[in-house]
């Protein structure tokens, strides 16, 4: 029987921001993991994780592997909706999201 658990069980992340784009790292704390990890976090699945805050008719987002450290970088354009210096959000630099990302059922 296979059970979805919470990717923040496998790992853990990482974010970073410039301008009104955020990037989430997922690192693996098991490098026996990532290949797991790899397979299950695509682009896809992440875009539709973040639906309400992408903007549909914006960039892509976009999946950089990075084997030799077992982690994924998602670089997501315009979720920060004009970056620290224009936005309101209460989270501007958007370090919530990677905590957003890890309550993902995988």
């Amino acid at each position: 029987m296979n059970t979805a658990i919470k990717l923040r069980e496998l790992a853990h992340s990482r974010t970073g921001d410039k301008g009104d784009t955020s990037n989430i790292s997922v690192i693996a704390f098991d490098r026996q993991d990532y290949p797991r990890l790899a397979q299950w976090l695509t682009v896809e699945r992440v875009t539709a994780h973040f639906a309400e805050l992408l903007d549909p008719a914006g960039p892509p987002v976009r999946r950089y592997e990075l084997p030799q450290l077992e982690a994924l970088n998602f670089v997501l354009p315009g979720i920060l909706r004009g970056g620290v210096t224009r936005s309101l959000a209460l989270d501007a630099h958007g370090k919530a999201l990677g905590a957003a990302l890890l309550d993902l059922a995988i």
